[in-house]
């Protein structure tokens, strides 16, 4: 494989990508479609696929490429935040929910798997506005249907699911928003993560918050790997690169207290908010999300 931030590790069992630039015997070539990534329970605006902006940027001499190379994406998903959009419940719509299962191959080694990766590529409006901060896509899983029980907020049967989605906030500060089985091993190695982080009484555990920073008008790409626990122990992983980069590296973790507890996929969710009206979007703002890729490493 060439170099591709796209795959931060080499070495896994099966895959599947969606950027058409990145080669490997275990990765699968599949289209931006809905039915070919398994999108399912979606709900709130229309993901819609269409050809993204040019986005030069001058830190990068190769316009009309990627940071590590790649060309930029002709098909992105399009996520629109109107201006006065909190999340996708509120009375004022805005960005994208749904749940990303990946091929059907893809899927049923997932639900096997020790260790994944997921990652994809975002490209944000040029004129976007952080205000407090919002949501994206991140690593789900969990027992059953519970897998799908584990964010905004939600207390009852949190030890039965964990979901890993990141967030930006005030000024482009970015962080990993995990919510995992209540314990205080989980608190305290999440509330170690430099440079800050927080942990919500009732919301997710804002971790290393100040990591590394969202670019605005130009791609830029996010992975994630996750390591499942051995039951009963406290030795389960979690890791977000940028760009190439690791910026959040944790280890430690309870993910699970019971086998039946699994990885899933990707949960797709971008809004801004929170809940309060000050956490809504300034104005009418743009979002678009390509080449979305994954393996199984264990």
């Amino acid at each position: 494989m060439s170099q591709s931030h796209l795959f931060p590790i080499t070495h896994f069992k099966t895959g599947f990508t969606t950027c058409a630039s990145v080669s490997h015997p275990s990765l699968t070539s599949v289209p931006l479609t809905d039915d070919a990534l398994g999108v399912h329970k979606a709900f709130s605006l229309p993901h819609e696929l269409v050809a993204p902006p040019s986005s030069p940027d001058p830190s990068y001499p190769e316009a009309g490429t990627t940071p590590d190379g790649a060309p930029a994406p002709g098909t992105a998903w399009q996520a629109r935040y109107p201006k006065g959009s909190i999340n996708p419940r509120s009375d004022r719509e805005g960005g994208s929910v749904f749940y990303i299962a990946g091929p059907p191959d893809f899927a049923k080694a997932l639900e096997e798997s020790r260790e994944a990766l997921i990652s994809y590529r975002v490209l944000l409006d040029a004129e976007w506005e952080w205000v407090r901060g919002g949501k994206m896509p991140g690593m789900y899983g969990g027992e059953g249907d519970l897998a799908y029980h584990c964010s905004g907020g939600r207390q009852s049967e949190r030890c039965r699911c964990f979901n890993l989605r990141l967030m930006w906030r005030a000024h482009g500060h970015g962080e990993l928003y995990a919510y995992l089985p209540p314990s205080d091993t989980n608190k305290n190695r999440l509330s170690a993560v430099p440079p800050r982080s927080i942990v919500n009484p009732d919301y997710g555990v804002s971790a290393g918050r100040g990591a590394f920073i969202w670019p605005k008008a130009r791609w830029v790409t996010l992975a994630e790997r996750v390591r499942l626990n051995d039951v009963g122990q406290a030795n389960g992983e979690v890791q977000v690169w940028v760009d190439g980069q690791s910026v959040i590296n944790v280890n430690g973790l309870i993910l699970r207290e019971n086998a039946d507890s699994r990885i899933k996929g990707i949960h797709f969710s971008t809004f801004f908010g929170g809940h309060e009206p000050e956490w809504a979007s300034p104005k009418d703002l743009r979002a678009w999300f390509s080449d979305f890729s994954g393996a199984v490493i264990e």
